[in-house]
């Protein structure tokens, strides 16, 4: 299975200076409980991004055209190379940059999204427009801003429709 998830604003924005634009505690602890055990895919940039390295108790492969070694992680030239090398079992979640979520949209089978209810003031990284139409919405949860949470801020989990979802 082949995963997304992204913590995006009302305007699809994700990052701005190479980090991520929201800290939401609640958005990093479900982060952490959803990929750990599984495999995760990011761009060379969202490596470099990581305060301390390869995430761990996770398989980490890195795509990067460039070459290169990155400590605790597998490396790949392409989105597609790195698929081959995973188990059909193998549930894969793709973690950034934005040309990695482009690559990967039309692959997904389920987008993990935390959507914060606020527009900030600067962006330069946004994450793909979708269409509403191929996805179908399994789960959702509101939750108001919070001591550590700084926004309000949805869970939306949604699952491409089958042809079989479609209606007739």
């Amino acid at each position: 299975m082949l995963s997304i998830i992204v913590c995006i604003a009302q305007n699809n924005a994700i990052g701005l200076n190479g980090g991520m634009i929201y800290h939401q505690r609640a958005d990093l602890k479900r982060f952490k409980e959803l990929t750990t055990g599984h495999t995760v895919i990011m761009g060379r940039r969202t490596f470099e991004s990581l305060p301390k390295g390869a995430l761990p108790n996770r398989r980490n492969i890195v795509l990067t055209r460039g070459g290169g070694e990155f400590a605790g992680a597998e490396t790949f030239c392409s989105l597609q190379e790195a698929l081959r090398h995973c188990g059909v079992d193998e549930h894969v979640f793709v973690i950034g940059g934005s040309s990695v979520y482009n690559e990967a949209m039309p692959l997904a089978d389920m987008l993990y999204l935390t959507l914060v209810h606020h527009t900030p003031n600067e962006a330069d990284t946004f994450f793909p427009e979708f269409d509403n139409g191929e996805w179908k919405e399994v789960c959702r949860s509101d939750y108001d801003a919070d001591e550590q949470n700084d926004q309000p801020y949805s869970f939306i989990d949604l699952r491409r429709k089958a042809a079989s979802d479609s209606p007739k």
